[in-house]
């Protein structure tokens, strides 16, 4: 049940406000383009400006990369209690063939009650419900105890250093929970899938394309290999099955080249290599060392058929399958709030990729909960939207839900 004074808290959220940052949020293109030097800046010059004239705040910003940074902030009680994490990402993918839009992916536009655009939902709106609730929790006279600490971080579409860097410098120490608005449909997601990636490159030896006998193509071996993985993903999700909220496991392979990136190509040239990446996503049961070692193994089998095979596999990222239970006190609260919001029992799950909330969770054991506004499927995609109603309710759900977790 909601108590009068959190009604005086939710009644701060300020619906237009919510929208208006969202758009607002939208409108700054933060993709990586290389090319042309854009980053996130743009964006956490907003955030950070919006906390220091709006909210009065002091901000820290942290340097992880050239005109990449984190902006990052407290709101202290001054009374003794836990200390509370609320993290957005504010980099988002790239917007493709922008021809292919129902309308501009930048220009935020209102639709059928949506708000569209690239980051709309991944995580533009995410970050607009930490704002609004920070702001709302401040200004409303609400009495808390402990700290709300508030992270933007950069590249949770890469590698994720941001939130490695945030955990590098220590920000994480003093956080006893953390809440990730990503878009999961206002969904409580108690565990998230883990991630290994890997590059493969085969050599061969480089001919004429008229003559490929006096070469060793590393192309058709490279496609030995990308048959045999596939294989091997179907003895995994045999062995493993499928998971209650994270789903079957999987072994992608995502990128081609040959030859390698950076050398030119040429219809008549035999390359003298040729390289596959691999986005694997795992679930609880698998073992990341394990399926590096069957890796290797498939490689290790290619070879011994034949003489010519030569590859090694280079693992450059991992971040492990990471779970929540729904007895710890974030979780039923956040459920609790779920339901005196929306009158409904509250809906888990699990996402389908890895989170900063991996890495706080994996290297700092810190109860993570995932749970935003937007379609869980529609990231990446053209046409991406919030629908404004889910993102008001998630707000309040969120902001009640660190009330609570705060008094």
């Amino acid at each position: 049940m909601i108590s009068p004074a959190e009604k005086a808290l939710l009644a701060c959220l300020d619906r237009d406000e919510l929208v208006e940052l969202t758009r607002g949020l939208v409108r700054l293109d933060s993709v990586i383009r290389p090319q042309t030097g854009n980053t996130e800046r743009r964006v956490t010059e907003f955030i950070r400006a919006w906390l220091e004239d709006v909210l009065g705040l002091t901000c820290r910003l942290d340097t992880v990369a050239p005109d990449r940074e984190n902006c990052i902030a407290t709101i202290d009680s001054g009374r003794p209690g836990p200390c509370l994490l609320l993290s957005g990402h504010t980099d988002v993918v790239s917007e493709g063939d922008a021809s292919l839009w129902r309308y501009p992916p930048f220009e935020a536009h209102l639709a059928e009650g949506r708000i569209y655009g690239r980051g709309a939902c991944d995580m533009k709106a995410g970050i607009a419900v930490i704002l609004a609730s920070a702001r709302a929790l401040l200004h409303s006279g609400f009495a808390f105890h402990g700290r709300l600490r508030l992270s933007f971080v950069c590249d949770e579409e890469d590698l994720m250093l941001g939130i490695k860097d945030f955990i590098r410098r220590g920000h994480a120490d003093d956080v006893d929970a953390a809440i990730i608005p990503e878009p999961e449909e206002n969904q409580l997601c108690l565990s998230m899938k883990g991630a290994l990636r890997a590059r493969v490159t085969v050599r061969g030896r480089m001919a004429h394309g008229a003559m490929p006998l006096e070469g060793i193509n590393p192309n058709p071996r490279l496609a030995r290999f990308i048959l045999a993985v596939e294989a091997y993903e179907a003895r995994e999700v045999k062995r493993c099955g499928e998971d209650e909220f994270l789903g079957r496991p999987s072994v992608t392979v995502t990128v081609v080249q040959a030859p390698p990136a950076g050398e030119p190509a040429q219809l008549n040239v035999m390359p003298a290599s040729a390289t596959a990446c691999l986005d694997i996503r795992t679930i609880p049961g698998q073992e990341h060392e394990r399926i590096k070692r069957d890796l290797q193994g498939l490689l290790d089998d290619l070879a011994a058929k034949d003489p010519d095979f030569d590859a090694r596999i280079d693992f450059f990222e991992d971040r492990p399958v990471v779970e929540v239970g729904r007895e710890v006190p974030l979780v039923e609260l956040a459920a609790g709030a779920y339901h005196d919001v929306t009158g409904r029992a509250p809906r888990f799950n699990g996402v389908p990729g890895a989170t900063d909330g991996t890495f706080l969770s994996a290297w700092k054991k810190i109860p993570v909960l995932v749970w935003g506004p937007g379609p869980r499927n529609l990231p990446h995609q053209v046409d991406e939207y919030v629908e404004i109603d889910e993102l008001i309710a998630s707000a309040q759900m969120i902001l009640l839900t660190a009330a609570r977790f705060l008094q």
